[in-house]
């Protein structure tokens, strides 16, 4: 007999632009059940590095260790190595673990973005470990509205300053639809200055 699992709600976004990558993600759980909000204030973008970062979906415990254990491992590359993780080789990293586990996987979707010395990479992957050069990637429950709007949106010579009002964009108006997402906006930039994390409230959505 098989076994239906449920996963929380979300509306991952990251999409590479000309100058960097912006990453964005709301901050609702709902339970099991999906009928009962259980926290409006999650954290679903994570910054790896200086100049690496993930935003994700998929069960709380299961994205909150992944990130811990890929964080600590870039801290100890770049102790050993004296220099950062490239955004690639985050990316293999994570692949390799969730591959490792996939007979009994995290249930998580990521999609990973940085800026490197040659320029902005992203790359998309699923709980299973496969890794997905991209120019845009979304997850969780809001993914097909996100698309959509991203398909008529994006375009290639954006830069960070216009992506993140397109991330921004795209949420709201993709948690509009998707009841198990919404509450916030976490968005996170990165040029080749660093990282910058911005929160925002959604009170005119009713939230």
């Amino acid at each position: 007999m098989s076994q239906e699992i449920y996963l929380p709600g979300a509306c991952s976004v990251a999409i590479k632009c000309k100058d960097g990558v912006v990453l964005g993600n709301d901050n609702r759980v709902t339970n099991l059940g999906g009928y009962m909000v259980t926290s409006k204030n999650t954290k679903k973008v994570f910054k790896l590095t200086e100049k690496v970062a993930t935003t994700v979906s998929g069960l709380p415990a299961d994205f909150q260790t992944v990130v811990k254990i890929i964080i600590a491992n870039t801290n100890i590359y770049e102790l050993r190595e004296e220099e950062p993780m490239s955004t690639i080789a985050v990316g293999k990293m994570l692949a390799n673990m969730l591959f490792q586990r996939k007979m009994a996987p995290y249930y998580v979707n990521t999609t990973i973005a940085g800026m490197d010395e040659d320029g902005p990479k992203l790359f998309t992957m699923d709980a299973a470990g496969s890794l997905m050069p991209d120019e845009w990637g979304v997850g969780g429950s809001a993914a097909t509205m996100a698309a959509g709007i991203l398909e008529a949106d994006y375009t290639q010579d954006i830069t960070v300053e216009q992506g993140i009002k397109l991330v921004e964009k795209v949420i709201r108006a993709s948690i509009r639809r998707d009841a198990f997402s919404g509450n916030g906006i976490d968005i996170l930039s990165i040029t080749k200055d660093g990282a910058k994390e911005i929160s925002k409230p959604i009170s005119d959505l009713g939230e």
